[in-house]
């Protein structure tokens, strides 16, 4: 988009009259740029808002759209009003390599978010926590807290891989089926991280995505039917999506009324996390009765 003529010109000045402008244009940017110093404090929040820091893979397309629109409507409902500010790690492919490459950048990241002074930070990369051996999630919200504080600007915290696992403990679920996206050997450790905290996965399927990108192209109307197809038999909840780059909301609802159990996903459970850590009530329509606040 090109900028359009505005009608006004200026005529060159010349003599007295061009020192005279160049003194002005001077003076004119010093009081801009004292304006704007960075040693400012940071503006205060607005009355009746919060702000939410995500921490997300680089190549992340997915919780920056479904936790905004999660949120919109949790502020229909309430009228509180939430804004988002992320910081990014490098990640590509979904591989041991640059799982643990995120969680070493999570300080740095950390650091960057809680710059905008926000009230809660959402470590947004359950596999790459659960990749680093059960209970992880822990270490990793400490590390997180730590370096926030450190900067001058202590925030709560909450990881996507904490959140699932305490969102299933808090609903009652003991035994889930969940779906993936990952590569078999990465879903069996996302398996055994959640069975280390007292929840057995009584099936699991893995769709087998290497590239994060590419799980961020998953269609979620096809979760309907991979749900269908999930051994259920004692299951007392459905993890839909247990990462937070497979598109997992427009299927929510209709995935739970259909099959009758609590569905729950990366990015659902971190949305409840996130409004119990700000001391809000969950108030979301369309989503399930998890953020229905029905727990």
């Amino acid at each position: 988009m090109h900028a359009g003529d505005t009608g006004a010109h200026l005529a060159p000045a010349t003599g007295d009259r061009f020192d005279e402008e160049l003194v002005l244009m001077s003076m004119d940017t010093t009081t801009a740029v004292e304006a704007a110093t960075c040693e400012d404090p940071p503006a205060p929040k607005a009355a009746g808002s919060s702000r939410v820091g995500l921490i997300v893979p680089s190549s992340n397309t997915t919780m920056e759209t479904e936790l905004p629109e999660l949120f919109r409507r949790q502020s229909d409902a309430t009228g509180h009003r939430y804004t988002f500010h992320s910081a990014r790690a490098g990640m590509k492919q979904v591989n041991a390599d640059e799982l643990a490459a995120m969680v070493g950048k999570a300080a740095e990241c950390a650091t960057a978010v809680s710059d905008a002074d926000v009230d809660v930070i959402a470590y947004a990369c359950l596999v790459a926590v659960m990749a680093q051996g059960p209970g992880a999630h822990k270490e990793s919200e400490q590390v997180i807290a730590e370096a926030a504080r450190a900067n001058g600007h202590p925030a709560e915290v909450v990881s996507s891989a904490g959140a699932l696992v305490r969102t299933l403990q808090a609903i009652g679920a003991h035994r889930v089926a969940i779906v993936t996206p990952y590569m078999a050997p990465l879903t069996q450790l996302v398996r055994e991280y959640i069975e280390a905290e007292g929840v057995e996965v009584v099936d699991a399927v893995a769709l087998e995505v290497p590239d994060n990108l590419a799980v961020g192209r998953l269609d979620p109307e096809g979760l309907l039917e991979i749900a269908r197809g999930l051994r259920r038999e004692g299951a007392e909840a459905i993890v839909l999506s247990a990462c937070v780059q497979m598109p997992s909301l427009a299927a929510v609802q209709r995935v739970e009324d259909e099959l009758g159990l609590p569905v729950v996903t990366a990015a659902t459970a971190t949305v409840f996390e996130v409004l119990r850590a700000l001391g809000h009530t969950p108030a979301i329509p369309g989503a399930g009765r998890l953020l229905a606040g029905a727990f």
